[in-house]
């Protein structure tokens, strides 16, 4: 990609690795069934939400499709440190949905190992991963380091994952391509990329192996979104890989800006202060639209607007300028992201937590993962005049997912804090389809799949949609372990 050698250190090392105390941890893979000429490996987001990783392989080829962080409790984010399994060995093509890091965080991983392939997803999902990977190494490298400081890590030393400087050695292995057009991935073997919302440059992916059509979902948007497009109609497979993050939920009906405002009028009444973990590729900048329409309206006058994070206000200025892959015009985007005052430096944001004054603090990450987020929950969690609020999925393991589910008390940097602060999960903010939605974008396939494979949600909502799409479409539906292998007989 453009413009990365000249912000990588000279230094080549790939920082303090070492494989000999990083956790064991490894997947089970089923041995892939004999006889099958075309077959899917689940290598990710498989009876979970997060480490989105598929491998598509003949005798002859392999691509994976994604390749991504897992999020949530320690046996999941465990998987991360897992050596590539071997069915990994001579990939030369990912191809790649979108940026969330569930779905590219694990490629710099890769390419750390020795991995000299290719990256090969839309323009704008390029150059938001320039911002995301370098940044998840960056603050894996800073959690490291603060890790070490407090002792808290069960590891001497705490170790980063992957660095920045792996991160941008990762980022020259991508190939940025319209929407639309076809793709040659290997010999026989071609990708087309089609707009589905949900965060600027995100995809669905048709492949053609061979003659044979199988067609990845990646994350579908929403219908009738404020800023994102609609997710186009699917095109005909004969074999569908269904994302099911929301497939046994329905979003409320209510308008987006009358919850955020009636819900941030509540806290700021009583004096509090509202902190928003906020994706900073995609809600953040959603917010932002809203949290403006409230303020064109009379509402929430004086109370100020921060975005606390670096990532974010890059991502907002990328979507400014990729106006034709979202409803808003550069003036409107620029109008909504003026909402806000950036908050870039470090000590302003510590300033942050110091202010007793009410106001909107909207921080990365968007399950309360890590970042700046974490140290504003640890300030503001304990109060019950504050408000923690959450604008879409929370993974099960995740600090957003105990928070949302009533957690109490919740461990940040190695201690136990107080949960007294308004939790609220505004569920319509979500940048993901409810399972409505996913039903209506299936019912526009041109024909009944040969098979679809329920993926990328928990085991329950996941076997909740299988159901619905068994029952109402009549589809050959199954929801793969993870680790199992699904046949992909050719036609």
């Amino acid at each position: 990609m453009h413009g990365h050698k000249k912000r990588r250190s000279k230094e080549k090392t790939r920082g303090h690795f070492s494989p000999a105390i990083e956790p064991q941890a490894r997947l089970d893979v089923e041995p892939r069934p004999a006889g099958h000429d075309l077959a899917i490996g689940f290598f990710g987001a498989s009876g979970t939400v997060t480490g989105s990783r598929y491998l598509l392989e003949d005798d002859s080829t392999r691509v994976l499709v994604d390749c991504g962080l897992f999020q949530g409790g320690r046996e999941l984010r465990n998987l991360n440190w897992a050596p590539p399994p071997p069915e990994v060995d001579g990939v030369d093509t990912i191809l790649l949905t979108h940026a969330h890091l569930d779905h590219s965080g694990a490629i710099p991983r890769l390419v750390r190992n020795g991995w000299k392939g290719r990256v090969i997803t839309t323009r704008a999902t390029a150059e938001l991963c320039e911002l995301l990977l370098p940044d998840s190494g960056h603050l894996q490298e800073k959690d490291a380091q603060f890790a070490n400081r407090r002792g808290y890590s069960r590891h001497q030393p705490a170790l980063p994952l992957y660095t920045q400087n792996d991160a941008l050695n990762a980022l020259e292995h991508f190939q940025g391509v319209s929407f639309e057009e076809v793709v040659e991935v290997a010999p026989g073997i071609s990708a087309r990329f089609h707009r589905v919302g949900h965060i600027l440059g995100a995809a669905s992916i048709e492949i053609d192996w061979k003659g044979t059509r199988i067609l990845f979902s990646g994350d579908l948007g929403r219908y009738g979104d404020a800023v994102m497009l609609d997710p186009d109609p699917p095109s005909a497979a004969d074999y569908l890989i269904i994302e099911s993050t929301y497939g046994d939920r329905e979003h409320d009906a209510i308008s987006p800006e009358q919850a955020l405002g009636d819900t941030i009028e509540r806290c700021v009444a009583r004096g509090g202060t509202v902190v928003i973990p906020a994706f900073a590729v995609g809600r953040a900048q959603s917010l932002l639209y809203h949290l403006s329409v409230l303020k064109r309206a009379g509402r929430l006058q004086g109370v100020p607007v921060y975005l606390d994070s670096p990532m974010a206000i890059n991502a907002s200025e990328i979507m400014c300028a990729n106006s034709g892959d979202h409803r808003l015009t550069h003036d409107q985007c620029k109008a909504a992201c003026a909402v806000a005052h950036y908050v870039r430096d470090a000590e302003e944001s510590k300033a942050l937590t110091a202010d007793e004054n009410p106001k909107i603090i909207i921080s990365a990450s968007g399950m309360a993962t890590g970042g700046r987020v974490v140290h504003h929950l640890r300030q503001f969690a304990p109060d019950p005049k504050n408000l923690l609020l959450f604008a879409g999925f929370q993974a099960m393991g995740t600090r957003g997912g105990a928070l949302v589910a009533g957690a109490t008390s919740i461990k940040i940097f190695g201690e136990e804090v107080p949960v007294l602060a308004e939790v609220v999960n505004l569920s319509m903010l979500s940048a993901h389809a409810d399972c409505n939605e996913i039903m209506r974008w299936l019912s526009a396939m041109p024909h009944a799949p040969r098979k679809t494979f329920v993926t990328h949600g928990e085991a329950t909502a996941s076997t909740s949609l299988a159901a619905r799409i068994s029952g109402e479409l009549g589809w050959d539906c199954t929801t793969p372990r993870l680790g199992s292998w699904g046949d992909l007989a050719t036609v």
